[in-house]
């Protein structure tokens, strides 16, 4: 008997999510929690629970599409240092779609650089905040899986034919699954808009995409068999997203008050394998000191950016604050040892940043000078690692006298220079940061 009634039932080969799991665990984490941390987790809580009624809302889509295919919900995949948590992965006779779902809690816009501003209201205030990129997200994703499959290909003839006819068989699709979403895309490209749909024109969307490829339609069997062999690649998720509440939890709660004792002795092998990984993850533990102060710092970034009309991660990113609040500098000598605190930024606003955190001292020193060795050239940053707002980590390809080339581990992008390294980028080498900021106040003097 057909797996199919031809033409008309699709198949899950698996359904289920560890969300479920994670949205249990935090009501769990939730009922224990006190204060901000408390706050915290009922706001993980909600957008985490929307966003599973988002994924089952796609997933009425799915099985009411009319039309044979096969459905993967939920398939994480690992290749060497790489990760991809994909939320849909649908093979269709000609196509196969990998879906990024976002419920998307609150209002949506899209701006002409392809950047996602998510607004929500929360305890009668409205929170603003830029969310990473859904298409971004997800292409990334298709290019671990791409990754993936070429490490596993051993004949060469198959490898070449997978490797060429790629892009025109796999296609990504961020899908909105809250109708009450509202989106506001009107300055972004076309080629983001086509990527993005509602949940409603999910079903066309694939029918089209399948009606206009040149593809050759495969058999139903065929069908399967490819995206049985998707499944394959699937790898249990390792990470839990609640453990950074729960080491709080516990810190809070069983803690002495006593501030925490430098200790030089190695950790007994005992306490060494009880340590994960996720509970180092760093996270500013509520005070009132620290939350007076990231108010503090808050309100000082969304003042100076409306006044520069510029981005508020241009003052400084939410890293840059995570720094702030845990060195807490005193001097500019200080503040430039800070990823991202070069000497053209530590001009700019280094004196109204450390007199936010230090109120009673005045600050009217000038930053440190760079080492303008003349015989720095931007070619030594070829090979050096960077860190980028939205993209993470890369390694600089090339530098020309205007352009340079980062790749990341899902792409490879290029950047006006050396401006860039004033806003969205900066070098984990301080030395080199210093220099290619002094070069951008030479290039700006």
């Amino acid at each position: 008997m057909s797996l199919f009634t031809p033409n008309t039932t699709p198949i899950f080969l698996k359904e289920d999510s560890d969300t479920s799991q994670q949205i249990a665990r935090l009501k769990e984490l939730h009922a224990q929690a006190t204060g901000k941390l408390k706050d915290d987790i009922a706001r993980e809580l909600s957008l985490v629970s929307y966003g599973e009624v988002g994924e089952k809302n796609i997933a009425f889509e799915l099985k009411n599409s009319g039309m044979p295919m096969c459905i993967i919900h939920d398939l994480h995949l690992q290749h060497e240092d790489l990760t991809a948590q994909i939320d849909y992965v649908v093979v269709t006779r000609k196509l196969v779609f990998f879906i990024e779902c976002k419920n998307l809690y609150g209002n949506i816009e899209i701006d002409n650089q392809g950047n996602f501003v998510r607004s929500y209201p929360w305890n009668g205030r409205t929170v603003r905040e830029g969310i990473y990129s859904p298409i971004t997200q997800n292409q990334r994703h298709l290019e671990v899986y791409r990754q993936l499959r070429l490490a596993k290909a051993t004949n060469p003839i198959k490898r070449l034919g997978f490797q060429s006819g790629f892009d025109n068989f796999h296609q990504s699709i961020v899908v909105l699954a809250n109708p009450k979403t509202v989106l506001n895309a009107k300055y972004a490209k076309k080629d983001v808009k086509d990527r993005v749909i509602r949940a409603d024109q999910l079903i066309n969307h694939i029918k089209n995409q399948n009606k206009k490829s040149k593809e050759l339609a495969s058999s139903e069997k065929a069908m399967q068999a490819w995206a049985e062999k998707i499944l394959a690649l699937h790898q249990p998720l390792a990470s839990d997203y609640t453990q950074k509440y729960e080491a709080i939890l516990t810190g809070v709660t069983v803690a002495a008050p006593a501030p925490p004792k430098t200790c030089s002795a190695p950790l007994p092998e005992s306490e060494k394998a009880a340590v994960r990984e996720t509970d180092a993850t760093p996270y500013t533990v509520s005070s009132p000191q620290n939350d007076d102060l990231i108010a503090r710092l808050k309100a000082y970034r969304l003042a100076t950016s409306r006044k520069e009309n510029v981005q508020a991660y241009v003052v400084f990113n939410n890293q840059q604050l995570e720094n702030l609040i845990t060195q807490k500098p005193k001097t500019l000598a200080d503040l430039q040892r800070l990823p991202g605190f070069g000497p053209v930024k530590s001009e700019k606003y280094g004196p109204a940043i450390l007199a936010v955190i230090n109120p009673a001292k005045q600050y009217d020193e000038k930053p440190p000078k760079a080492d303008q060795n003349p015989r720095w050239s931007p070619s030594q940053l070829v090979g050096e690692k960077v860190n980028h707002q939205s993209f993470g980590t890369g390694t600089v390809k090339s530098v020309s006298r205007h352009e340079i080339i980062i790749k990341f581990p899902a792409t490879a992008r290029s950047f006006a220079f050396p401006d860039v390294f004033e806003t969205t980028i900066w070098l984990t080498n301080p030395a080199l940061q210093q220099k290619v900021e002094a070069l951008i106040g030479v290039s700006k003097g």
